[in-house]
């Protein structure tokens, strides 16, 4: 894949942006059944829909002063009594696997509600009452393309995910890191800032989202974790919003280095990485997510046939999708795909081609 900074390619106008309003797609029996069996749906004492009684809400501001989308929730005291008790069991049941032996000492600190975007999300604080200490966690609508974004995530990055879902309630567990705009804002330019590093992981973040096709990975999608190492620092770029998963029509809205959030990350990848190192990552990348498809080839035949078979996007975008990979891998393999879980199916097989061989020739190897 080319790591370039073409003006051309970058999104300039309405027509080039992902859609800013997704509609839902329901959760079906099939994929229902495979959330059971994973161990992924299960009875949870507060709905999404029982959130949505609050009586009102005030807009949350940032330390400057600027309105963050976020507005903090207020409920009549008849229905709070049982929606606090129900958030703090939900917290048990993704920290501890629903072990309530420690739940006496957990309060719901805040829940805040987000109408900005797809998925309308509850944010829920829940602080440890003796030292203050807080974490978060989220209640949404559960999306199907958004579940099949998670569980891609979980199987085939270097990241696990836990989630949860309950019918039409979704619960995710909360991703630490510095937002992406954040990041090039604040920390960027840092000296401190391990650039070479930093870039080597933009290109691996790159090629993860182009090979499971997930989408609209703009700065404010996804956050940077730092951690410290023997010497200096370590990053990874983690996603934080899967409700693009297959759903657009064009190729580069599957490619972070195409939005112009990310330009400064496109930058600096092409101002301290020169092209064979850029290969060298892209290669690497492709092997770990190889490995991890070979480790979990049950689990993740299992997704993909349901997925297949799912709506979770629009023909016209298919046929767009298929039309633009097939022009870009200079392939005719996407030709067949009437679904973008076809898609995804056959984008998966294209793109690691190459590695599958590699380790199937090896495993020959080591049973001879």
């Amino acid at each position: 894949m080319r790591f370039t900074d073409n003006k051309n390619d970058r999104e300039t106008n309405q027509g080039d942006r992902p859609s800013r309003k997704k509609p839902m797609y329901p959760v079906n029996d099939q994929l229902r059944q495979y959330l059971k069996q994973r161990g992924r749906e299960v009875k949870l004492p507060v709905t999404y829909k029982n959130l949505l009684n609050f009586t009102w809400s005030t807009p949350i501001k940032d330390k400057h002063g600027n309105d963050t989308l976020w507005e903090k929730t207020s409920y009549d005291s008849r229905d709070w009594d049982f929606i606090r008790d129900g958030l703090v069991k939900i917290y048990a049941i993704l920290r501890t696997e629903g072990d309530f032996s420690f739940i006496s000492h957990l309060d719901v600190a805040r829940v805040d509600y987000c109408s900005f975007g797809n998925s309308n999300p509850f944010r829920i604080r829940i602080v440890n009452k003796y030292n203050d200490n807080y974490d978060h966690y989220y209640i949404k609508i559960a999306d199907a393309s958004r579940i099949y974004g998670l569980e891609l995530e979980h199987i085939l990055s270097p990241n696990r995910i836990t989630f949860y879902t309950d019918r039409e309630t979704l619960v995710e567990e909360h991703i630490p890191g510095i937002p992406g705009d954040v990041f090039i804002e604040q920390m960027l330019q840092s000296p401190e800032t391990d650039k070479i590093r930093l870039a080597k992981e933009f290109v691996k973040f790159n090629e993860r989202c182009f090979v499971r096709l997930l989408g609209d990975m703009r700065s404010y999608n996804f956050v940077v974790s730092i951690t410290p190492d023997i010497e200096g620092y370590q990053y990874r770029i983690r996603c934080i919003d899967f409700d693009q998963q297959s759903y657009e029509g064009r190729k580069n809205l599957y490619l972070p280095q195409f939005f112009k959030e990310n330009y400064p990350f496109v930058q600096l990848c092409l101002s301290h990485l020169n092209k064979e190192s850029i290969e060298q990552y892209q290669a690497e990348e492709r092997t770990m997510i190889t490995f991890r498809l070979a480790s979990s080839r049950y689990r993740i035949k299992d997704l993909l046939d349901i997925m297949t078979t799912d709506k979770i996007s629009s023909p016209e975008k298919v046929a767009q999708l298929k039309k633009e990979l097939n022009e870009y891998l200079q392939s005719d393999s996407y030709d067949k795909c009437n679904s973008m879980g076809q898609i995804v199916k056959t984008h998966l097989k294209e793109t690691l081609r190459k590695n599958l061989l590699l380790i199937q020739k090896n495993l020959g190897k080591s049973k001879r």
